[in-house]
């Protein structure tokens, strides 16, 4: 994949974003706040592919949702070409919805199954497009669902009669046809076959560069992210553990977690399938973490990722590690990482 040169000033960035929540159910007033996200940075690059990886349950999909407006954050900053994000009324959203649109993880939950397909892919241009006439809406949606690899014919049909690969195609062209600049896609491609998976996927490289998009792809198929970001967010428990570009995350990753992600993938830290197994005796298993992923309703102190941390030591219990760089592009947060000429061996 190209690399996007470094810019001095980010089209999206993130800074001390918290997005809390009260858990659902009827016991919900007597338990604590769930910390979906925690303090979180990132900066995403005009032009770039951000990977976001991690376990389920520590924050992606709020993260998502906090950056497309869909939840309020509890505080921090989110600025999009210099504009606050964060505290906006949905009536100062709506001309922003043409600027950053999103794919969800469930094709089919996420269209109307009320609506004809023509109607779904065409309301936002209706919404947000008052500039283009409604006569111009049915040649825009025959074009874009040509290009997303549909017949135009289907227009008239349900999102029911279409498979989970199908739908997201729709999902896609309803997302793309007012032309945004950002697209978030939310495990946009978890719930696909894997066959049907590499062609959604290819099918964003090429919009991607057709279109000239910056996506933030939120995923935990590590291989997908590999081929597909220039650059990787790693999170646990809502706080960012390792962000670098894809090719140095992948090669060498600094962070114990990280560490732990590649040794529990399927395609290795240097992202090269498992080797064939010859015999029971000659058998690798994958390397999992030990334990659970602690609530998020009860992080741990300090260091979030302290209770399942080969390394933990009383340092991390006592203090939060900065999210420090440890090589060009390169940066974690972890007390036992530095920069390679700064690296001392622990005893």
């Amino acid at each position: 994949m190209s690399r996007p040169s470094p810019q001095l000033q980010p089209l999206l960035s993130v800074r001390h974003l918290k997005v809390y929540f009260r858990p659902r159910g009827i016991w919900a007033r007597r338990r604590g706040w769930i910390h979906a996200v925690d303090d979180l940075h990132l900066d995403l690059r005009a032009g770039e592919t951000l990977g976001i990886v991690g376990e389920s349950g520590c924050g992606k999909s709020s993260l998502a949702r906090a950056l497309i407006g869909l939840q309020a954050p509890t505080s921090g900053s989110i600025r999009y070409a210099g504009r606050e994000l964060a505290g906006l009324s949905k009536k100062e959203w709506r001309p922003l919805r043409r600027e950053l649109q999103m794919v969800f993880q469930d094709p089919l939950a996420s269209l109307d199954p009320r609506m004809t397909i023509g109607q779904i892919v065409a309301e936002p241009l209706r919404e947000l497009c008052p500039e283009i006439p409604a006569e111009e809406h049915p040649r825009q949606v025959a074009a874009m669902l040509q290009r997303v690899g549909l017949s135009p014919d289907i227009v008239d049909r349900l999102p029911q009669e279409f498979s989970g690969g199908q739908a997201q195609r729709i999902g896609i062209a309803r997302a793309l046809i007012v032309r945004p600049k950002v697209l978030i896609c939310d495990e946009a491609v978890s719930a696909l076959d894997v066959s049907v998976r590499a062609q959604i996927v290819n099918l964003l490289v090429e919009l991607r560069q057709e279109y000239g998009l910056t996506l933030i792809f939120i995923a935990h198929d590590l291989a997908i992210v590999r081929y597909l970001c220039d650059r990787v967010v790693v999170m646990y428990l809502g706080k960012v553990m390792e962000q670098a570009g894809a090719d140095d995350l992948f090669g060498t990753p600094r962070h114990p977690y990280s560490r732990a992600l590649m040794a529990a993938a399927p395609i290795g830290a240097a992202g090269q399938p498992p080797a064939p197994v010859e015999d029971k005796d000659k058998k690798k298993k994958r390397k999992t973490l030990s334990g659970d992923m602690p609530s998020p309703e009860h992080p741990p102190m300090g260091c979030v990722f302290h209770t399942r941390c080969p390394l933990m030591e009383s340092a991390c219990t006592a203090s939060v590690p900065s999210l420090r760089r440890v090589g060009p592009e390169h940066y974690a947060a972890c007390h036992f990482v530095a920069a390679p000429d700064q690296a001392q061996p622990r005893r």
